[in-house]
């Protein structure tokens, strides 16, 4: 009977160390290596197949990579909005690992700003060096 309580507790130890090993793991490779520098693509100088891409998804929020020759395209879209005076930041772009992440945040209009009363599709869309690598959309 002892040995049998012994070797639960055993097991408990060894994966409770192995769960905590996984999750230290996990999150050095979600560090961050570098920021990258980016420039705001304005509508006329986005590339036309990811124009035509954004168009039909942009009523729903959409996140998109898009590869052209040495650049990365993310376009980042918040779905169709009841007025205009949205504007969206980029909060984070930076190299990991394993991946780059891009965080965005949707910034609304004030209560006293007098905005176009009819529906818009805030997107955003940013250009940066090609790396192979997964992007993650935050």
């Amino acid at each position: 009977m002892a040995i049998r309580k012994w070797i639960k507790g055993i097991t408990v130890v060894m994966f409770a160390v192995l769960s905590v090993c996984g999750c230290a793991a996990q999150e050095e490779t979600q560090a961050k290596l570098r920021d990258l520098e980016f420039t705001v693509v304005a509508e006329e100088e986005q590339p036309e197949a990811l124009v035509e891409v954004m168009e039909q998804k942009k009523t729903s929020p959409f996140q998109i990579s898009y590869t052209l020759g040495e650049d990365l395209y993310l376009a980042i879209g918040y779905g169709e909005q009841q007025t205009g005076g949205y504007s969206i930041s980029v909060d984070e772009l930076y190299e990991t690992e394993n991946n780059i992440v891009v965080d965005t945040t949707l910034v609304g209009p004030t209560a006293d700003e007098q905005v176009v009363q009819s529906l818009t599709y805030p997107y955003i869309v940013i250009k940066t060096e090609l790396i192979d690598k997964d992007v993650d959309f935050r």
